[in-house]
């Protein structure tokens, strides 16, 4: 096919401005590897026609495709930006970034640069995870099949399609033995308990639970992010013990807790039901209830507890569906997350830019193919193996 028609498709589907036989024609497009390269070239096309030229990176393929293919609106236009684009060229950054919107804020005057890294690139994140059982014993879970992997008190653990399930065996536990799941730097899983309820684990988390719940309260401990889908049971409270710094008292609901060590603060967000949210605070017992919509937040410090009204329930489970969650975030936050997902360590050059990001972006793409994105706003970036160094 003509590249200027391939121009034409590409910029007819950003204006949501195809016809059911340019659909049909572009569909095929995205369906035949061979025009990959051919779409890159459309897009540094248009974005060349804006003045917002991206370097060609196969990397970007991932992101090119699913965006390309989505059927989001595009971009809205932010009135608080201070780096203004137009609505068109806003439409051609959504070409790469898939899943959502990206917003920059910084000084227009800012020197676009980039350092592309190609030789060192690092893959996304993936499933996997690490268990430990009661004796001690590890279980590398990403380099097993599907399958029952192991019999404990009363319970068979199962793996299928990066899930792993306790299920009952028939007996009863005579005492209550604890596993622990934890995923490394790079890795996410999902976990089922005896109960039915389902736990999904970001990068750098672990959970610590009984293999079979007994009669009383249900109770298990976290540390890092998870997001939870509580089984109900109001004879059987669940507990969650967050870095042994909080608890958290549900009877079924559907919440996240993001404790990693090295944020700014727990917060535990309801989606659904009721849960309560119980710390020391000052020295002294604290304790809120949260209503679905609701974040409670309690200080690294330890010194205080607040609660926000309203919160962004998409944006805080954003890794759970496959995003980056950059909303209100500043440049440090977005670096921890890429910390954990890419297996990275990153270094400040000349300190920590002063630029806030806002919006989601794909996990699922090279570190690359990210870094290239993000050196829109004026970073430059410089890749030493594992070692990521900010230069701004």
């Amino acid at each position: 096919m003509d590249q200027s028609r391939i121009i034409y498709l590409v910029g007819r589907h950003l204006e949501k401005g195809l016809t059911a036989a340019e659909q049909a024609e572009f569909g095929q497009l995205l369906r035949d590897p061979e025009s990959h390269d051919a779409l890159l070239a459309a897009f540094d096309a248009l974005a060349g026609d804006l003045d917002i030229s991206v370097p060609p990176d196969a990397s970007l393929l991932p992101i090119l495709h699913t965006a390309l293919a989505s059927d989001r609106p595009p971009m809205q236009v932010a009135s608080r930006r201070r780096w203004y684009w137009p609505a068109a060229a806003a439409a051609a950054v959504l070409a790469i970034v898939a899943g959502g919107y990206l917003w920059l804020s910084r000084p227009a005057e800012t020197r676009l640069a980039h350092s592309r890294a190609e030789k060192h690139n690092i893959l996304p994140g993936k499933e996997g995870a690490i268990l430990t059982l009661a004796d001690g014993s590890e279980v590398v879970l990403d380099s097993l099949g599907n399958g029952t992997i192991a019999r404990q008190n009363g319970a068979q653990l199962v793996l299928a399609n990066a899930q792993l399930s306790y299920q009952p065996a028939g007996t009863s536990a005579e005492t209550v033995t604890y596993n622990t799941i934890t995923t490394p730097r790079g890795r996410q899983f999902r976990v089922v308990l005896s109960d039915g309820t389902e736990v999904w684990l970001n990068a750098a988390s672990s959970l610590r639970y009984p293999t079979v719940f007994g009669e009383g309260e249900r109770q298990v401990e976290v540390k890092g992010e998870a997001y939870f889908e509580v089984a109900a049971d109001t004879k059987r409270p669940f507990h969650v013990n967050v870095n042994k710094k909080a608890d958290i008292l549900v009877l079924g609901t559907h919440f996240n807790v993001n404790a990693y060590d090295n944020e700014k603060t727990i917060a535990t967000t309801l989606m659904e039901g009721a849960v309560r949210v119980s710390a020391t605070v000052s020295g002294k017992a604290a304790e809120v209830v949260l209503r679905p919509g609701q974040q409670a937040r309690i200080s690294a410090a330890a010194d205080r507890i607040t609660v926000k009204e309203h919160a962004d329930v998409d944006n805080v489970i954003a890794w759970k569906n496959g995003l980056f969650n950059f909303e209100g975030a500043d440049f440090a936050d977005i670096m921890r997350q890429l910390e954990r997902w890419y297996d990275i360590e990153v270094v400040y050059g000349k300190g920590i830019p002063d630029i806030e990001f806002e919006g989601q972006m794909t996990r699922d793409v090279p570190l690359n193919g990210l870094l290239t994105i993000l050196s829109r706003s004026g970073i430059q970036f410089r890749l030493e193996g594992r070692k990521l160094i900010v230069q701004p």
